[in-house]
């Protein structure tokens, strides 16, 4: 059976600030209206395929949840990963447990984060592709290259293989303009798109032959997993002494087995600011906007708006992001550079590279307003039906203020409920909890007072989520 693998350990640090640690660009709409995790997912539905594997970071496991759930796939499978070790243990971790259910198990895995604007091709690259791996090969997609691209590492096409494929001549790192132009010119080279199609059991063995260590650490990993809720937790202490590596470097390169599949389905990894101004809409001046954006005499720009007005006159070739908390403003040409950016803001410790100003909880969400020495003004939704933990803070005091909907509200030993336009007082130390019991989203403002305010000052009782501190 086809087992669709999404990885979705990302954090998208070129897409800055719209993608952050928290929140990173598979998770966010970027080039529809639904997220790429979405997207990536609903390009699999004319595919014969049984409900996915997604591997991702334990910190975005709500996120995943949620976004599954909203495409009606909460059958699918979510493998959390409690440190990053890179594409070749995730795909071990999902090959092991697919050969749980399914010896003949065969993978298709797939980034999370990538764009493919013409499904059809995709699908039928897929479809070309699995008698190949069915023969045993280890399968990858190389995409056919439309400009001489130095952003993206390429493969070498061998000998023609049967079914439609090549073997692999050698893989290749990301090279210079000339050397690019002369890998588009010759026909003999593709992009790599980091898509592959392989038999389960395959892949474990060359694994076996090429990376006993890392294999021999999934497999303890997954064994010492636990169930935690409807996810997967990998033991933490095995699979942190897993050697990190890609599928490339680990097998591909390495294995006798590997094919190429050439693909050409208007694909992009979206790996910089630059790729959604080629894939965009594009007005007469080659402009691209986003969201509330008024300009002038402007040419071949990419430019976002999430949170005001954005005004532009007279420039050209630009990227400019604006966020609630954030401004990114680049040359079109080098948005490469923006992890830079990214990396000088982590030295800093700035919160910018890690929260969005809005904070998804697996109970909906909230959004700082204002913030001050001693007091924040705080946004806060709770979905229909979800609840906060019982909690406490040692720093600080709450006041709530309900603007919609519906909320139950513990403190203490009282239970209650406030309606729209009603209020309560939470004092510092009182243990409390809030909860949505309605059919809409319950929205109230929170005004904190004390001396200290910050996200760590609190004490868990109680948590549907599994989050207790005792």
């Amino acid at each position: 059976m086809l087992k669709p693998v999404l990885l979705s350990g990302g954090v998208g640090s070129r897409l800055w600030p719209v993608s952050r640690e928290a929140y990173p660009k598979q998770f966010l709409p970027l080039a529809s209206d639904n997220s790429m995790l979405v997207d990536t997912l609903q390009r699999l539905a004319d595919l014969s395929a049984s409900a996915p594997v997604v591997v991702c970071n334990e910190e975005h496991r709500f996120i995943v949840a949620e976004q599954l759930r909203s495409l009606g796939a909460a059958d699918a499978d979510i493998v959390l990963e409690p440190v990053g070790r890179n594409t070749a243990p995730a795909v071990a971790v999902a090959a092991l447990q697919a050969l749980q259910s399914d010896p003949e198990a065969v993978l298709l895995v797939l980034p999370a984060d990538h764009l493919i604007t013409d499904v059809e091709a995709f699908v039928a690259a897929v479809q070309l592709a699995l008698p190949v791996a069915a023969a045993g090969k280890l399968v990858t997609f190389g995409v056919v290259p439309t400009e001489p691209e130095t952003g993206y590492g390429y493969i070498r096409k061998g000998e023609s293989l049967p079914g439609g494929a090549s073997a692999i001549d050698r893989f290749v790192e990301k090279p210079d303009a000339e050397t690019a132009q002369t890998y588009l010119a010759s026909g003999e080279y593709l992009w790599n798109s980091g898509m592959f199609l392989l038999g389960a059991q395959d892949y474990l063995d060359e694994l076996e032959q090429f990376a006993p260590e890392m294999l021999s650490a999934c497999r303890t990993a997954l064994e010492l997993s636990g169930n935690d809720l409807d996810f997967v937790r990998l033991d933490q202490a095995a699979f942190a002494a897993c050697p990190s590596d890609s599928i490339d470097y680990a097998v591909m390169e390495k294995t006798s087995r590997g094919a190429v599949i050439a693909l050409d389905c208007g694909w992009s990894d979206v790996g910089a600011w630059s790729a959604l101004w080629e894939v965009g809409e594009r007005d007469a001046d080659g402009n691209v906007i986003q969201g509330d954006v008024l300009i002038d005499n402007c040419h071949n720009n990419y430019l976002r708006s999430e949170s005001r007005l954005l005004a532009a006159t007279g420039v050209d070739d630009l990227v400019v992001v604006d966020t609630t908390d954030a401004v990114l403003i680049a040359n079109r040409h080098n948005v490469q550079d923006v992890k830079n950016l990214v990396t000088a803001l982590r030295s800093q410790k700035r919160s910018e590279v890690t929260l969005h100003a809005r904070v998804f909880r697996p109970w909906g969400s909230y959004e700082s307003l204002i913030s001050s020495d001693r007091f924040q003004v705080k946004r806060i939704v709770v979905d229909p039906g979800q609840k906060l933990s019982l909690q406490k803070h040692h720093h600080r005091a709450e006041h709530w203020i309900v603007v919609n909907g519906t909320a139950e509200v513990t403190c203490e030993d009282k239970v209650f409920v406030l309606a729209e336009d009603e209020s309560t007082y939470i004092p510092l130390g009182h243990k409390h909890r809030l909860a949505n019991p309605g059919r809409i989203p319950l929205e109230l403002i929170e005004v904190q007072s004390g001396s200290y305010l910050g996200e760590d000052d609190i004490v868990r009782y109680e948590d549907v989520y599994g989050r207790s501190d005792g």
